[in-house]
């Protein structure tokens, strides 16, 4: 599949083969990564990324967009199909520039966002003031009430919003294992009169699945989401409104020329591929399994007494203070469990006693495992496995066996070629 890069860049071929050995040998747990099929690969290595196509379809800047326009305008129409929608814009290159692109397209410089705080949740493009956005608008956040129940302290953002006036809610999380109570946020909304925005990156798989409440039925303005994750497309991002035009319109000039240049048009045939497969039964399947298979990894935990920020999940992923209920930091567990093929990523857990890099918890998934076609009982036995390693961190013979069953695992469900 590599000919030509090995014959002219053997350093490179030499990484991109080392990475298929990992994929292939180990288990992927991170929840914001999965395998997309030969079809949507196919699709974002063709022949459609030499083409500069500044613009939309039938507006181009350039001549020569006969193709171009055909790819764009049907991962457009599949995507409002998937998600109940008026409008889309499938032109963002990620979930990032497509969050910077919906705030320029809502507001003005100085304006309030209020969003879920990341201690709590939510992701970095929500207003942490580390980012460059954080320059630019006002942001304000909203909490747990318990973190042991994953409740929204609902009142209080209420009360936040009411104080602020902010011009966007936004509803939304990259380590929040429970469902938002959409309804909540459009009422709070109309109270103060701002748009409802949801960030969607992590669910959307699970929403275009059936598996998972649309903000949109609870007339929610806008969605944000990247197009990997659950929904097991290509890396980027997409911009939905519901259905106000001029929303869209909004959304588009604020995407290009605002933000950015041309679009990557073999990344949106990609989209439009995975688009395709997730309007499918199998996919709506694949949703449900992906939820099975938390509640499974979630069932393993509460018998091993392990804490689970939100006490267990209702979507794909499980955040665990590994560093309370098991004394590995997150770091380390993030280390020692790459070393018996299991990939997660070390996560701060609400009101993180520790540092951002060094933090209490791990955060993991199930889209990608589920993509093998592992079920309830590879779920209930990989949770096994990674409380056992972790109990046993320094026991190298331990470590190996354990290693050896999850190879063992990984060829009994290999990566699948096709979805459809």
């Amino acid at each position: 599949m590599y000919d030509y890069i090995k014959k002219q860049d053997e350093e490179i071929f030499k990484a991109i083969e080392g990475e298929e050995e990992r994929q292939s040998s180990g288990i992927e747990l991170i929840p914001s990564e999965n395998y997309v099929s030969r079809a949507v690969r196919e699709a974002n290595g063709s022949i459609l990324t030499n083409k500069y196509s500044e613009g939309y379809p039938g507006k181009r800047y350039y001549g020569g967009q006969e193709f171009t326009d055909v790819v764009e305008t049907i991962a457009i129409e599949r995507a409002k199909k998937l998600f109940n929608c008026q409008f889309a814009n499938v032109q963002s290159l990620s979930g990032a520039p497509a969050n910077v692109a919906m705030y320029f397209a809502l507001m003005e410089p100085g304006d309030t966002v209020l969003g879920m705080d990341l201690g709590h949740g939510g992701h970095l493009t929500h207003g942490h003031p580390t980012t460059s956005i954080n320059k630019v608008f006002n942001f304000v956040r909203y909490k747990m009430k318990d973190p042991d129940t994953g409740e929204i302290d609902y009142d209080e953002l209420r009360r936040v919003a009411l104080e602020h006036k902010p011009k966007i809610i936004l509803a939304g999380f990259s380590a929040y294992s429970r469902e938002l109570d959409y309804a909540k946020f459009t009422e709070i909304a109309k109270e103060v009169g701002a748009y409802t925005v949801a960030d969607m990156a992590h669910i959307a798989g699970l929403i275009a699945g059936k598996a998972a409440r649309n903000p949109f039925d609870d007339g929610f303005d806008v969605i944000t989401t990247t197009t990997h994750k659950t929904l097991r497309g290509p890396r980027g991002g997409m911009i939905l409104t519901r259905e106000s035009e001029e929303i869209a319109t909004k959304i588009n000039k604020a995407v290009f020329p605002g933000l950015q240049g041309g679009p990557h048009m073999n990344v949106v045939a990609a989209k439009a591929v995975c688009f395709g497969e997730a309007l499918t039964p199998a996919f709506q399947e694949y949703a449900g399994q992906i939820l099975k298979n938390a509640k499974a990894m979630e069932a393993v935990l509460h018998r091993e007494n392990v804490r689970m920020l939100g006490g267990g999940t209702s979507n794909h992923l499980i955040l665990a203070d590994v560093f309370d209920s098991l004394g590995v930091p997150g770091k380390e567990a993030e280390t020692v469990l790459d070393e018996v093929g299991i990939t997660l990523n070390k996560n701060m857990i609400a009101d993180e006693p520790r540092t951002a890099m060094d933090p209490s918890g791990i955060r993991f998934g199930t889209p990608a495992m589920t993509t093998r076609g592992m079920k309830e009982t590879e779920a209930t036995r990989l949770a096994e496995i990674m409380i056992e390693t972790l109990r046993h961190k320094d026991d190298v013979a331990k470590k190996q066996t354990l290693r050896e069953e999850v190879r063992a695992m990984c060829e009994k469900f290999p990566i699948p070629e096709s979805f459809v």
